[in-house]
């Protein structure tokens, strides 16, 4: 019995600490969030405003005179000025070779978004294991307690029973414990000592689950506010651009807009799903904690 109050005490501990960081991990994230906003526009801005004067300089046609404006071409040949300037653009046009999917993402995202998801990613990972080994039936209701306080209670030894609960860390010893401790001055007394300890277990745990929905709201509004400053990015360049901008000048403001859009979902629809799964399973066993404890308390009573 010590071996196993033990463990649950050190399981107990290390909920509680891990829990801790969680504001400084939320405040760290949202400096992230601002040094990006403050890092990576500016850059976006001048690599736009290069790009603009890049197509300035290029597109001016350069001026050509032919050797001989009368002279007819022969057999259909081309000048050797187009033939050239054919050659390079296909030469240009060759020599770029298709962009690896990963790399295209962290292009698309720099450094300041990648971080950014990445911290997001790996805090919300923390909390997922955290809130699983939390709602785990052993630590909130444990049938090896109920077993053994109905196997001392049968073999008429209330007092053993009572101490096993009082030592036993879990979500239902502690509501047990509370109602041992109040049933001396009355039955309702206990059953409201028990209630008060199950709505304060309750509100942590639930507090502890609403990070991963905090995390699967801001998500999107991350993604969100990457696509409208990539899209801001890539009007900015049609603006300031004298002639119709290429695609390739335009691609890289779309690819930002959508790359954070597609990260901020891929995180947000995890947090949001595991979240729900384990609310639920936390309202179903803190509900069977309650008819439990209320069974628990009637037999000491007897």
């Amino acid at each position: 019995m010590q071996d196993s109050s033990g463990q649950g005490n050190l399981v107990g501990e290390f909920i509680g600490n891990s829990f801790r960081p969680l504001k400084w991990c939320s405040l760290a994230t949202l400096a992230l969030f601002v040094l990006s906003f403050s890092a990576g526009w500016p850059n976006s801005a001048a690599a736009q405003d290069e790009a603009a004067l890049r197509a300035e300089m290029g597109d001016a046609p350069a001026a050509v005179e032919p050797a001989d404006a009368g002279a007819p071409a022969v057999n259909g040949a081309v000048p050797a000025a187009g033939a050239a300037a054919g050659n390079d653009a296909a030469e240009d046009t060759g020599s770029k070779a298709p962009k690896n999917m990963l790399a295209w993402t962290f292009e698309a995202l720099g450094i300041s978004y990648t971080a950014l998801f990445l911290a997001l990613s790996i805090t919300l990972l923390t909390l997922i294991v955290m809130n699983l080994i939390a709602a785990r039936r052993d630590n909130i209701c444990p049938p090896d307690l109920v077993e053994g306080v109905e196997q001392l209670l049968v073999a008429g030894d209330p007092q053993a029973a009572a101490e096993m609960i009082r030592t036993d860390d879990s979500f239902l010893g502690q509501v047990v414990s509370a109602g041992l401790g109040k049933l001396d001055r009355g039955h309702s007394h206990a059953v409201e000592a028990m209630q008060e300890v199950g709505e304060e277990e309750t509100m942590k745990m639930e507090h502890n689950l609403s990070y991963m929905a905090l995390i699967g709201n801001i998500s999107p509004m991350v993604g969100l506010f990457g696509t409208v400053q990539g899209m801001i990015g890539a009007f900015r360049t049609i603006a300031n651009s004298p002639t119709t901008p290429k695609p390739s000048e335009l691609a890289g403001n779309i690819s930002t807009a959508l790359f954070t859009t597609l990260a901020g979902l891929a995180i947000a629809i995890p947090a949001i799903a595991v979240y729900n799964i384990l609310r639920n399973r936390v309202q179903r066993l803190t509900m069977q904690v309650g008819i439990t404890s209320e069974e628990l308390l009637e037999r000491f009573q007897k």
